[in-house]
């Protein structure tokens, strides 16, 4: 199973809702949380070519994206091929 991660904020709906479909979909993933975590931004800015914005997605190391694009990652079937590898 791939490894998945996702960094959030304690604020974040779209956090919320990404962690919850993981969950939904039974795939683990590791939370970081950037809020007052300044080597979690690090990390975040680093895997994600310095998006600002969260959540931030990656799939053993290849950066995904946000919430739209875990879902429609999802709903055109290649979610499934990222974690499986």
């Amino acid at each position: 199973m791939a490894r998945v991660k996702i960094f959030s904020t304690g604020s974040c709906v779209f956090c919320t809702k990404a962690k919850n479909l993981l969950t939904k979909w039974k795939i683990p993933f590791d939370e970081v949380r950037v809020d007052g975590n300044a080597a979690g931004l690090k990390e975040m800015l680093q895997a994600t070519n310095n998006a600002r914005t969260v959540p931030q997605i990656v799939i053993d190391g290849v950066w995904i994206g946000g919430f739209d694009d875990l879902t429609e990652k999802h709903m055109e079937g290649e979610l499934d091929e990222l974690v499986e590898t």
